[in-house]
């Protein structure tokens, strides 16, 4: 196991101190420690409950320091279901985090951790949300609720999706990606240009065709929700320039932090589970870090 500190730790950028002192105190869910920095590429992840510890950064940064967040939520799936991996018949339970606590409060959920996402976004920040139909319409809701401004519904696209073992309704085979600003008066980032010269001079559709995450992404260990890196390489240069600082709530594997490292951006990883972050994100990153 690691040796944790305190969340009070700077965070350093190239020309000032981001987060002074953000301290959130250890309560019945979570340590809320910061578990692992990387000072020079300015990655850091946190073992927290995403709510209390974007409530102490706010408490810091009330208008927002972020410039984009990716978040994957509890998808609320885990009901005792089947599906085929591999030719075999398998659950669907991924744990007690995406277990469904009732429609209602399920989306007072969404509504909670999307409301400090909207306050620690910067004024043109964008927020991009990924997940079935089990969540995603709760999120589409909670972000009209919330006032934010809807920009793109992308359809992932995932090729050989496994089989429908019921043979009672047709194969899953996406996932729904939203992507939204802040609110209405923001000026957003899209970098049609260069979505363009990665799509052959075309404009680039809302439907994007991916593969699951490869062999190589899971070589120190399997996510049950984990994305291709293809995936949040897209979106990352899609919507951020150099430098900028990406929060990812719900960070599980790290993807969004191998992506955000690979186009010179900085990061945050913040998630419940300290088994995906001390086996999955923290080698991954560590991995990564060694090869440039």
């Amino acid at each position: 196991m690691l040796e944790y500190s305190l969340v009070e730790e700077k965070i350093h950028t190239h020309e000032f101190d981001l987060f002074q002192s953000i301290i959130a105190s250890p309560s019945q869910t979570s340590f809320n420690r910061l578990i692992y920095t990387d000072t020079q590429n300015c990655v850091y992840l946190y073992h927290a409950n995403c709510l209390e510890l974007m409530d102490a950064i706010i408490k810091k940064y009330p208008k927002g320091c972020f410039d984009m967040i990716f978040a994957d939520p509890p998808y609320f799936l885990s009901n005792g279901g089947i599906t085929c991996k591999n030719g075999k018949m398998v659950s669907v339970n991924k744990g007690d985090w995406d277990k469904s606590q009732g429609i209602e409060l399920n989306h007072q959920f969404n509504l909670e951790w999307l409301r400090r996402c909207q306050v620690l976004l910067k004024k043109d920040g964008t927020i991009w949300v990924s997940g079935t139909y089990h969540v995603i319409h709760s999120i589409g809701f909670a972000m009209q609720q919330l006032g934010m401004k809807m920009l793109n519904e992308i359809t992932w696209l995932k090729p050989n999706p496994p089989p429908n073992l019921s043979c009672r309704y047709f194969t899953h085979s996406t996932e729904t990606i939203l992507w939204a600003a802040k609110n209405e008066k923001s000026k957003h980032i899209f970098n049609y240009d260069l979505m363009c010269n990665e799509n052959e001079g075309k404009q680039m559709k809302s439907v994007w065709v991916i593969k699951p995450p490869t062999r190589n992404e899971k070589l120190h260990g399997k996510h049950p929700t984990q994305k291709p890196v293809e995936l949040l390489d897209r979106i990352i240069r899609a919507s951020t320039k150099k430098d900028d600082l990406i929060l990812d709530p719900f960070c599980g594997s790290a993807t969004t932090g191998i992506a955000a490292l690979k186009n010179g951006l900085r990061f945050i990883g913040i998630d419940s589970n300290i088994e995906y972050l001390d086996k999955l994100a923290i080698p991954r990153i560590k991995e990564l870090n060694n090869k440039f």
